[in-house]
């Protein structure tokens, strides 16, 4: 009996380790939590894309300065191709694969107020403008407008110059300003809030968006695969939903 007892307690000890060595393996072989810095105008759409990592969003130029820096991160997602290009070349990131693009547009006040019907009404006296910081992904595709339309001279008349696309919205939302440039995708992410007027095809920017795995970090076989994902059909569906738009060149 007591024998029979004995191997009756080894089995269960046996079991015992078999299901927790099993769940430590289930543990060990689970994805890790990357941390992805992205540019301020993917806040909406990367967390329906993956809503289990960790995002650090803003201008695309300060986050890539924090990668530089050092600061812990395993992909990094910009607006523009000059600054992953640039990180490429200084050995910081893997080579940048491009993902997605957008548009550029002229928002205004709610209602209109101003009653700009373009570009071309920019120059006004009195209009308070509002635009992205030179630098700033948003803010140098703004300046390649104007420049392009023979309106240079509003860069240094504007109003302020923010740090990312996401603070022109809220100056124009909040009445703070009358006519600002975002990307098509922000104006409509307040679709209601803001009216919108498309640039003219001569002076519209290439806006493409490039991302890469930061090197050496931990996370980095992992971070590969995740940028790899952005060009699948499930995430290319969901930027298309949020609006943004196929890559060119």
């Amino acid at each position: 009996m007591r024998r029979r007892r004995l191997a009756l307690l080894g089995a269960v000890a046996a079991l015992a380790a078999a299901i927790a060595g099993a769940a430590l393996a289930t543990r060990s072989s689970s994805p890790p939590r990357l941390t992805v810095f992205a540019a301020a105008s993917l806040t909406d759409v990367l967390p329906r894309i993956d809503a289990r990592e960790r995002y650090s969003f803003g201008g695309s130029n300060a986050l890539a300065a924090q990668v530089q820096q050092g600061l812990p991160a395993d992909v990094f997602a910009s607006a523009n191709v000059t600054l992953p290009d640039q990180l490429y070349a200084a050995g910081l990131v893997d080579k940048p694969v491009l993902f997605t693009a957008n548009a550029l547009v002229l928002i205004t006040r709610k209602g209109n107020p101003s009653r700009l019907h373009g570009v071309y009404g920019l120059d006004r006296p009195g209009l308070k403008i509002v635009m992205g910081a030179a630098g700033v992904p948003v803010g140098d595709y703004t300046r390649r407008v104007l420049a392009r339309l023979g309106l240079s001279d509003l860069v240094a008349r504007s109003a302020s110059q923010e740090t990312d696309v996401r603070e022109v919205l809220g100056k124009i939302v909040l009445g703070e300003a009358d006519a600002g440039f975002v990307y098509a995708t922000d104006a409509r992410a307040v679709k209601g809030e803001v009216a919108v007027f498309a640039i003219p095809p001569n002076a519209q920017p290439k806006v493409n968006y490039a991302a890469a795995a930061v090197n050496g970090g931990p996370n980095e076989a992992a971070a590969e695969a995740w940028v790899k994902r952005l060009q699948g059909r499930a995430a290319q569906k969901k930027l298309r939903a949020a609006g943004f738009l196929r890559t060119g060149r």
